[in-house]
């Protein structure tokens, strides 16, 4: 019988994720700055500045963010390797308990359970503890480079789209034209990654822009009302 390979969706986690928080965030907070220092009545280089300087310094933040949060994750995963490696040294007896007793849970006779493990443990003993009892596998496991470089990319793309917006509107229609554009681009954003990760397109579309269209409300707010104090 002819093999064929299976391409799941959970094998996109990793990067789908960086990648979606990374251009969702970009667009989101470049949009947000323009119409905020836009409505405190700056002019037209400055709010283009100030956007500029917003995608560069968001795209490095998010790179360094996820470097090290995903490498606290992969650390966690290896002292925890690290450590069910000893255990399986030390007490192998135990352990082959411990998985009998998991395979156990789920629906298998002691019989059934306990040569399951013996045969797992018998051809890699971590690595079936790894993913059967710590929840640890290569599909999901942390890459924090791949988390880095992801995330800075997909945050300077979201970021560029209401930059590019706030150059092409007419003077005085920044605001709007950066809100909307926006809006529009945050909705594309939401709806691709749920088609990507094979969830509702409407859904995806609607919640990432909501909060997109609350954060640039809330932005437009304070600088109006910064620009009126004239602080």
């Amino acid at each position: 019988m002819k093999s064929h390979k299976e391409n799941h969706l959970v094998e996109r986690i990793g990067w789908l994720r960086a990648a979606v928080l990374g251009a969702n965030d970009g667009i989101v907070s470049t949009a947000s700055l323009l119409v905020g220092v836009a409505a405190a009545s700056s002019g037209r280089t400055e709010i283009l500045v100030a956007g500029l300087a917003g995608l560069v310094a968001g795209a490095m933040s998010m790179a360094a963010g996820e470097y090290v949060s995903v490498s606290s994750q992969a650390d966690t995963e290896t002292a925890d390797l690290a450590r069910e490696a000893a255990e399986l040294r030390d007490m192998p007896e135990a352990e082959l308990e411990e998985l009998t007793r998991i395979y156990m849970d789920r629906g298998l006779d002691r019989p059934l359970a306990s040569e399951v493990a013996q045969r797992l443990m018998a051809h890699d003993a971590l690595g079936a503890h790894a993913r059967d009892e710590l929840g640890l596998s290569t599909v999901v496991s942390a890459r924090p480079v791949q988390a880095a470089l992801t995330s800075a990319a997909t945050f300077a793309a979201g970021a560029a789209l209401p930059l590019a917006s706030a150059v092409l509107s007419p003077p005085g229609l920044i605001i709007p034209v950066v809100s909307l554009a926006s809006l529009v681009f945050l909705a594309m954003l939401g709806a691709l990654g749920a088609m990507t990760g094979g969830a509702g397109i409407f859904k995806g579309a609607l919640r990432v822009g909501f909060w997109g269209a609350a954060a640039m409300a809330v932005t437009a707010a304070i600088g109006a009302m910064f620009g009126t104090v004239g602080l």
